[in-house]
């Protein structure tokens, strides 16, 4: 069976832990030169989030659903182990060419203008349309 030639996710959950598995995802597939596409919808919005007054960044809102806690904390536990952490792996993704789609109906949902989103990020907005239209037939699609 032949791999994908793109990988689309959609990310819906608004907890850390799956935002942070489905970047480290579309950074595995754009490191091994297959496109991918991250489209962030509902909760999942918050991992866009701009910094924050105090310079906090804006994930760090984001659930913690696996051991409880906050989000810098888990953060911080995964980088103690050697994994990369939230940022570095936004960063790579970005650096890679991931494909950085924000839905419209979802910022709506949660009440988020896109003023309040990252600007370091390239960030595309759209809708449902938008993400099936970017994807691929011969691709893969996951929704986490």
């Amino acid at each position: 069976m032949a791999r994908p030639d793109k990988l689309s996710i959609i990310i819906h959950s608004g907890t850390f832990e799956r935002a942070h598995y489905a970047l480290a995802a579309a950074a595995a597939a754009a490191a091994i030169d297959m496109p991918a596409t991250l489209f962030f919808t509902m909760g999942a919005t918050g991992a866009l989030l701009a910094p924050t007054a105090d310079g906090a960044p804006g994930w760090a809102g984001l659930a913690v659903a696996e051991r409880g806690g906050d989000a810098l904390a888990a953060d911080a536990a995964l980088r103690a182990r050697g994994i990369a952490g939230f940022e570095e792996l936004l960063e790579s993704c970005a650096a890679l060419g991931v494909r950085f789609l924000v839905c419209e109906m979802g910022l709506r949902a949660m009440a988020l203008e896109s003023d309040a989103l990252r600007e370091d990020i390239q960030l595309g907005e759209g809708g449902l349309v938008t993400f099936l239209t970017d994807a691929s037939g011969a691709g893969a699609m996951l929704f986490v």
